[in-house]
């Protein structure tokens, strides 16, 4: 029985966006997984993402939660994922950014690539009749 994998992704998407993942650092997940220990079995770590992904049988592990403190002196929390689980992020992302990014309003700028806040803060007073309300903030 030889049947396509119902999700086309090739292994060059997985490894690009494993690079990403490297690029980034980062802390190990809940499996205690480093990028080093990772790289130990990349082949085969990243065969069994690109597998799981095209075949539709990919579900993400629990993420490692840790404590950080705010500056008000509360905490919050942060939710560590597994490499695995941010280089099969970075699959999804890479796929979906450009088809969806030229949906999003030009003034939205959260969680948007290569807009910031600074980008936001400077474009609120030039839009016509003082800012995007009707008056310069």
């Amino acid at each position: 029985m030889n049947e396509a994998k119902p999700f086309c992704i090739s292994r060059k998407e997985v490894l690009e966006a494993y690079k990403r993942v490297k690029a980034n650092k980062g802390a190990a997940g809940v499996d205690d997984q480093s990028i080093e220990d990772f790289e130990k079995r990349l082949k085969k770590n990243l065969y069994k993402i690109w597998n799981r992904m095209s075949s539709g049988s990919y579900f993400p592990p629990p993420v490692r939660t840790v404590k950080i403190p705010k500056k008000n002196g509360g905490e919050r929390k942060l939710g560590i994922p597994t490499v695995a689980d941010r280089i099969a992020q970075q699959v999804v992302k890479a796929r979906l950014e450009p088809e969806l990014e030229p949906l999003f309003h030009a003034d939205s700028y959260g969680y948007r690539p290569r807009l910031c806040q600074e980008d936001e803060k400077s474009s609120c007073c030039t839009k016509d009749e003082g800012g995007p309300f009707g008056a310069t903030l």
